[in-house]
């Protein structure tokens, strides 16, 4: 697909960016499982923290291709990293842009996209995940607001810099009612990191992955939360949910790409290098059918997630089968290439120094991650059952 000069440009800057300031840390905070929190607000600087929010908050107003385009530059040399952008970017900050009030977009966004405020969002919980409406979190709601009770589990940037410091805003699910069919009515809140009843239970370290990104749970504890503290109207959020999980799947997607994309760069270059009985490893048919496969299967995932891109529209819901689809298709695709890239480095391969190690484990997450792939398998054939005319789209 072709890029407009603003993509290409945007796709250059971070790709510097990435090499230049991402790339020489990635090493380090993947071995302390640390965020490095002074580098995530560099991404205010290029106006990447706001990249879907409009320049009368403080964003860039970017292209969903674009907001691709930079989760696979980052991703590229730190997914861990890049996950942390996807929370606070996707997850966080576009919640709010496209379902907040004036008043909430107005006090949260400004700060959120220069970097002063890192953000999150709560789904999760320790027996809810793909179970949305299993969740147990409870905002019962009061004469002056609400009072929030309840556990959230998984969450990327629950904490910061530390295991008990909160994330400065956190965009959160609970169960507000009952609706009157008398199925769980789920409402979204905002809660700010400080707000008394809000803390972090534990910081989920000894991941297999993602390890430069902090993982938490979140704790509320008879948290009061102010009548504004709601978003939009109560029974709203599976709504914002379905929204929102398609550029999270799409972003999800884009990882890969930059797992893929670095994984063959990795193994091209070192089949080329490396000789075994005087020959180039690229001249034995195993190794070529590796890179070959690879390529061919990042290309195609490539061209799927960013034609999804091009035609989605951020506002509204209503493309989730091939949102589920990128997904679907391309999480495996960095794992599985990734995973060729170790067994063509062999001993190699398996340590640190080569990166692929990081990479194979990073990748795994994006299998789990925003819906497993079983779910996406689940809503493929669900979608297709209720209209077989999805099979013709353009």
């Amino acid at each position: 697909m072709k890029l407009t000069d603003e993509e290409q440009m945007l796709r250059q800057t971070v790709r510097d960016f990435a090499r230049k300031e991402v790339e020489p840390q990635a090493g380090q905070f993947d071995s302390t499982e640390q965020f490095n929190v002074p580098l995530f607000r560099k991404l205010g600087d290029l106006g990447l923290l706001g990249a879907s929010v409009s320049e009368q908050y403080g964003g860039s107003e970017l292209s969903p291709l674009a907001i691709v385009l930079a989760h696979e530059e980052l991703s590229a040399s730190d997914p861990g990293f890049c996950l942390a952008y996807l929370a606070h970017t996707l997850l966080c900050v576009n919640n709010i842009s496209v379902n907040g009030s004036e008043s909430q977009k107005a006090r949260y966004l400004p700060k959120l996209c220069s970097g002063e405020w890192i953000g999150a969002m709560a789904m999760s919980e320790p027996d809810a995940g793909t179970d949305v409406l299993g969740m147990k979190t409870t905002a019962q709601q009061g004469e002056d607001g609400y009072i929030v009770n309840g556990r959230k589990m998984w969450i990327t940037n629950g904490t910061l810099d530390d295991d008990r410091t909160p994330c400065d805003v956190l965009f959160f699910y609970a169960k507000s009612g009952t609706r009157k069919d008398g199925r769980v009515e789920l409402s979204s809140f905002i809660v700010e990191g400080g707000t008394a009843g809000f803390s972090v239970g534990q910081r989920i370290k000894e991941k297999l992955g993602m390890r430069a990104s902090n993982t938490a749970e979140l704790l509320f504890d008879n948290c009061h939360l102010p009548k504004d503290s709601l978003v939009g109207k109560q029974g709203d959020a599976l709504i914002h949910m379905m929204r929102n999980l398609e550029i999270e799947r799409l972003g999800l997607a884009a990882m890969s790409l930059g797992i893929a994309r670095r994984s063959l760069e990795v193994m091209v270059r070192y089949a080329q290098e490396r000789k075994a009985f005087g020959k180039p490893l690229s001249d034995f048919g195993q190794i070529q059918q590796y890179i070959g496969d690879s390529y061919a299967e990042y290309r195609a995932a490539q061209a799927y997630t960013y034609d999804f891109a091009r035609g989605l529209d951020l506002s509204k819901a209503g493309n989730r089968i091939d949102s589920d689809g990128v997904k679907l298709f391309a999480a495996p695709v960095g794992k599985r290439i990734a995973d060729r890239a170790i067994q063509v480095l062999g001993g190699y391969g398996y340590v640190g120094e080569y990166v692929v190690e990081r990479l194979w484990r990073d990748a795994k997450l994006l299998e789990i991650g925003g819906g497993t792939l079983e779910a996406h398998q689940k809503n493929i054939v669900k979608d297709l059952s209720r209209n077989p005319e999805l099979l013709f789209a353009d």
